[in-house]
């Protein structure tokens, strides 16, 4: 019997067993992340390890380097037509993954991310983005994404209130995004983060690294590299390649409580000093009295995030997320309970299933949501703060009428 014939204009998928496996490194410290890749390559020198590095002018260069145990096969700088994280996913990476899984198809690649690039950001180009005319899932398979940490630099970026901007090494002119921000998406979209080297402390401070990475990502798998004057490359090659850990379907970290998928963990116990808080209500935050609470809730932890509602804006999830003492809100679609019900069918099945299971007569599926990590906090007194930001019996009684006419300094942000 003869096949059907590929849809026109698409390349034929290829079966996921022959596909070249792609493992996708982070990390914004670049001589942590090539260690690992080198280590790697050292454990199969038939692998390809593919570079990127975002160059300075202003029309935007990309460095691309391309290596296997012979060493430097590819090398070339590509002008953008402008310098942004996009441009270089669409107009080189992805591309050159593509040609890559053409002409070496027997050899998998480990695939570099430029300092700065965010995972998420390289996944969802992944599904976005064509490469003549093909997806490029059809032609490898992205068996996982690691996030590799520098032990002596992942307390400082994390507390660092810096942005990319001001430490040069943003990825476009308009690119505002905070050190800390960046570190921490990195680790939390991986799902194997990998801490690289001792800290200065000795082991105590590296049990403490490793508590608080276990808090900022408890769904991925944890390893420890790189803090013995030996590495044994093919141990580490087996806990990073071929592990099929990457699940394109999991929602971002900010949409993760919405699908039923947990935010963090409730740890509230310090465990070398880290803690852990999870809060969880289900009346509306006084827009007033959160706002005015902000800045001592940015002051406190070194990352907090997952959704909220307002009573002032009662038809909108709101994403939180904080990092180096800044926080960031923005809409993530309306709430259920505001939703036709014929529009259902149009939300993830994850999202109708999670509503579903705590759904409230009165609130329907709105909800707090939020996980606070950090040092050496309360979380009794945070969890204090947090509840007196909440609207009063009385507020509430109100109905959402009353609510919508409350003072809202977030209105029209």
């Amino acid at each position: 019997m003869s096949s059907p014939p590929a849809q026109a204009g698409r390349t034929a998928r290829t079966p996921a067993a022959t596909r070249p496996a792609v493992t996708v490194l982070s990390g914004l410290w670049p001589a942590a992340t090539m260690a690992v890749a080198r280590t790697l390559l050292a454990a199969d020198p038939n692998l390809l390890v593919v570079r990127h590095e975002l160059g300075a002018a202003p029309g935007g260069v990309v460095h691309r380097q391309v290596r296997d145990g012979s060493g430097i096969i590819e090398q070339a700088h590509v002008e953008l037509t402008r310098r942004c994280v996009t441009c270089t996913l669409r107009e080189d990476v992805l591309p050159t993954l593509a040609r890559l899984a053409t002409t070496r198809p027997s050899s998998d690649i480990v695939l570099v991310l430029p300092d700065v690039v965010e995972p998420e950001a390289f996944a969802a180009a992944c599904t976005q983005c064509r490469v003549d005319g093909a997806e490029i899932t059809d032609l490898v398979r992205f068996d996982s994404y690691a996030t590799v940490v520098a032990a002596e630099h992942l307390l400082d970026g994390l507390a660092s209130t810096d942005d990319l901007s001001h430490l040069g090494i943003n990825a476009a002119p308009d690119d505002d995004r905070a050190l800390a921000d960046v570190i921490a998406r990195q680790i939390e979209y991986a799902d194997t983060v990998v801490l690289w080297g001792e800290p200065p402390d000795g082991p105590f401070e590296a049990h403490r690294l490793g508590v608080l990475l276990h808090r900022l990502a408890p769904w991925a798998v944890h390893l420890r590299a790189g803090d013995q004057p030996t590495i044994d490359a093919t141990s580490l090659a087996a806990q990073l390649r071929h592990t099929d850990r990457h699940r394109p379907e999991t929602p971002g970290v900010l949409g993760r409580g919405l699908a039923g998928f947990p935010t963090g963990v409730h740890e509230p116990i310090p465990d070398c000093g880290i803690v852990s808080a999870v809060f969880r209500a289900r009346r509306p935050f006084h827009p007033y009295r959160l706002h005015a609470a902000l800045d001592e809730i940015g002051a406190r932890v070194l990352r907090s995030r997952g959704h909220l509602w307002l009573a002032s804006q009662p038809d909108t999830v709101i994403g939180w997320q904080c990092a180096g003492g800044g926080i960031g809100m923005r809409a993530l679609g309306p709430w259920l309970t505001a939703v036709a019900d014929a529009r259902w069918e149009q939300v993830g099945i994850h999202r109708r299933l999670a509503a579903a299971l705590e759904w409230d007569p009165y609130y329907g599926d709105r909800h707090h949501n939020l996980v606070f990590i950090g040092v050496d906090f309360d979380p009794v007194d945070l969890h204090r703060l947090l509840s007196s930001c909440l609207v009063t019996d009385a507020e509430l009684a109100e109905g959402e009428a009353g609510w919508r006419a409350l003072p809202d300094p977030f209105a029209g942000c």
